[in-house]
């Protein structure tokens, strides 16, 4: 498993899909400020690292998840690699909105799902877990029955492991935040000097930068 973080860890720092920005922080959906930014959708737009992505998220469902009935994709960086890992595993695909349209149907839950199906979630990263978790929530709401969530990269953070423990939501990753920092150092993406700032961010992440 280590070997797989390492290696897609490389993959992302290779397309500059993780940025680091001490002078320029970056503001999440959670409202926390951030030197460091994944962009796994910049993965779609390389068709190798795409299917790479592809393959291994439809081998850790193999892997970690039995008798799995469909996928769903997180709104919207979820969307098109669970598109694909359905596809892969040739399995029917749903996704979850952030919210309701406001029109039509007012759907929340896009596309066909029976009651009572198992489920695995496809999201591209876990900061807080908390739009991840509130898709899962919904999909409940459903009557589907959520195994489990695989997703890209995670962050790490404490409170978004504690979040889904206590919703019962397996997650497996394909890297993390160790990982691609230490490649990250390894290559000279980064300098000896950034380690102290992520640091001091990665210690009290709701709290750097006000």
């Amino acid at each position: 498993m280590d070997n797989l973080r390492t290696l897609f860890a490389e993959k992302l720092l290779k397309i500059e899909a993780i940025k680091v920005q001490p002078n320029n922080l970056f503001t999440w959906a959670s409202g926390w400020k951030s030197p460091f930014y994944c962009d796994n959708r910049q993965t779609l737009s390389y068709p190798d690292i795409r299917r790479f992505v592809k393959l291994e998220m439809a081998h850790a469902i193999l892997k970690h998840f039995h008798n799995v009935d469909a996928i769903a994709g997180v709104a919207t960086a979820g969307i098109p690699q669970g598109a694909l890992v359905a596809e892969e595993l040739g399995l029917p695909f749903c996704y979850v909105r952030s919210k309701p349209k406001d029109h039509g149907l007012e759907n929340l839950i896009e596309g066909k799902l029976k009651e009572g199906s198992n489920v695995v979630v496809i999201e591209d990263l876990i900061s807080t877990g908390g739009s991840s978790l509130k898709a899962v929530e919904a999909l409940r709401r459903s009557g589907a029955n959520v195994v489990g969530m695989v997703a890209a990269f995670t962050y790490g953070f404490d409170v978004a492991q504690q979040a889904f423990d206590s919703a019962n939501v397996p997650l497996v990753t394909l890297t993390d935040y160790e990982h691609v920092v230490a490649k990250a150092l390894e290559i000279g993406y980064i300098k000896e000097n950034d380690i102290a700032l992520l640091d001091s961010w990665r210690s009290n992440p709701s709290e750097f930068g006000k």
